[in-house]
């Protein structure tokens, strides 16, 4: 089914996807003239198939829950910010905290990513398949962030628990985050997450690991007047 933007309102468009009639077999959308709108496809929670033909603004597949969502064109702000679940294609670049804060699912960019990448993730997987800005991954606590290509200033800042890879260079490293070991596991996991996104040109054991130190959120007497 096509929906198209410039004879329907966003919101109305919105409100079709998130709402949809169970009684009908419409799991395949198609979004035409998106126009760089904020917030197109937010809130999804079905099980469906969502192809935009364009450029979408801010947040787009926010909050998401089951959806694939595939967008032909770059995207801004946030995309795929607080995801649960599903799958986000960016077949373009991303604007800065490309899947902030997301629980789960997978984000995909084919580009670049600028700044904040990934930051706060909780448990949501993202592969880019360019490079990513400064502080991307800052305050991740789990999940996992593949770079293909370079990383810019405080990679990994303050993270926890995400493990972090990269194939190219990284400008500097944020505080507490440390590079790590690649054993058999990483090197395994790491190829699937490559397969999956068809990128068949890179060597798993050609990336590097990078993780946290673990010093940071850990209370240590020695440091008490530091507190």
């Amino acid at each position: 089914m096509e929906l198209d933007l410039k004879k329907l309102k966003l919101r109305s468009v919105n409100e079709k996807l998130q709402n949809l009639d169970r009684r009908k077999n419409d799991r395949d959308f198609v979004i035409t003239n998106p126009e760089g709108n904020h917030a197109i496809c937010a809130g999804l929670t079905e099980n469906i198939n969502v192809n935009i033909k364009g450029h979408v603004g801010y947040y787009c597949g926010g909050m998401n829950q089951k959806a694939e969502i595939t967008i032909e064109g770059n995207a801004g702000t946030g995309v795929a910010e607080n995801m649960m679940s599903g799958k986000v294609h960016v077949k373009g670049n991303a604007s800065q905290s490309a899947g902030a804060t997301a629980h789960g699912g997978l984000l995909i960019i084919d580009g670049d990513a600028s700044s904040r990448c990934g930051i706060s993730m909780k448990g949501i997987d993202i592969i880019v398949k360019g490079s990513v800005g400064h502080m991307s991954g800052f305050m991740s606590q789990s999940g996992n962030l593949i770079v293909c290509g370079n990383a810019g200033e405080a990679l990994g800042d303050s993270l926890y628990e995400t493990n972090i890879y990269i194939k190219g260079k990284v400008k500097s490293l944020g505080a507490d985050c440390v590079e790590k070991k690649m054993d058999k596991k990483h090197i395994k996991k790491l190829a699937k997450f490559l397969k999956d996104a068809n990128i068949n040109n890179l060597k798993a054991e050609h990336f590097k690991r990078y993780g946290s130190a673990r010093k940071l959120y850990n209370f240590k007497i020695d440091n008490v007047s530091s507190y």
